[in-house]
């Protein structure tokens, strides 16, 4: 894979204050029933983890985060894909997917680290 313009990683919860809100009660009231391992590896109970805010500030592309609404307005076409993912995104603006719900779902924070080290050329 050449390297991508930047990366997108897409949470699969809804943006807003009241979604967050919700999320953050589902992850300390039943984190085993959370529907987006992507925030419950990346995020602590109100903010993001230091560790990973410090790995993407490193990476040799930027990266952008959506929320699941966000996603399927923006990339109608990908409405459909499972999430949480991860896509790489090319010069003409078309996605690869670059990580897979099921890669996400089984990370743990360093795991997700080595993950995207691994596949970026």
């Amino acid at each position: 894979m050449p390297m991508p313009q930047r990366l997108l990683f897409v949470y699969n919860a809804d943006s807003g204050p009241l979604a967050g809100l919700k999320d953050v009660f589902h992850k300390i009231l039943s984190p085993a029933t959370y529907a987006c391992s992507l925030c419950a590896v990346t995020y602590g109970a109100t903010s993001m983890r230091p560790e990973w805010r410090e790995f993407i500030r490193q990476l040799p592309v930027p990266v952008e985060f959506l929320h699941r609404d966000e996603f399927g307005r923006d990339y109608p076409q990908w409405r459909q894909h499972s999430l949480p993912a991860a896509f790489a995104v090319a010069e003409n603006g078309s996605l690869t997917p670059f990580i897979q719900p099921e890669e996400l779902n089984a990370a743990d924070l360093n795991g997700l680290m080595a993950l995207v080290r691994g596949r970026l050329p």
